[in-house]
């Protein structure tokens, strides 16, 4: 879990506490690569203050649609090589939210919710969450036919 956390406070840091050392750097590095070329603490700056025509002016899509894969990557990487993830199709709360973010990145300057532009932090930010629902009802539906499958044999 440790990992994990330090996972998600910012990519590559739960590899380096896995003593993957070259791994945790490239994905430090991507990180930061990644966070400058989009502008995307400017980005969170925005949002935050609630200015989000500004965030959605300032945000670079081109650069912003690597981020979810690159971040949510790094964060079943460090859980993974911590001992985690051993259940089969266990990554697939992880992939589903990084596909699903990804969505909410391209669609985040034109999807209100009750009126409300969302923007590119907090429309990916809500799509986490059916993301990772839809990934453990998956995990769980798979899971439940292998064991089926395995009773039949």
């Amino acid at each position: 879990m440790e990992k994990l956390l330090w996972s998600i406070a910012l990519p590559g840091f739960g590899q380096l506490l896995n003593r993957k050392y070259i791994k945790g750097v490239v994905l430090v590095f991507l990180e930061f690569l990644v966070n400058v070329r989009g502008d995307f603490n400017k980005i969170i700056i925005y949002s935050f203050q609630g200015n989000i025509e500004m965030a959605i002016e300032q945000a670079n899509y081109q650069w912003l649609m690597f981020y979810p894969c690159l971040y949510f990557f790094a964060m079943w990487d460090a859980y993974k090589d911590a001992g985690g993830g051993e259940k089969p199709y266990s990554f697939l709360p992880f992939v589903f939210a990084s596909y699903l973010v990804t969505v909410g990145t391209i669609y985040s300057s034109k999807i209100t919710l009750f009126g409300v532009l969302m923007g590119p932090v907090w429309l990916p930010m809500l799509s986490v969450v059916p993301g990772v629902g839809i990934g453990l009802i998956l995990q769980m539906l798979l899971n439940k036919r292998e064991v089926g499958h395995n009773e039949k044999v």
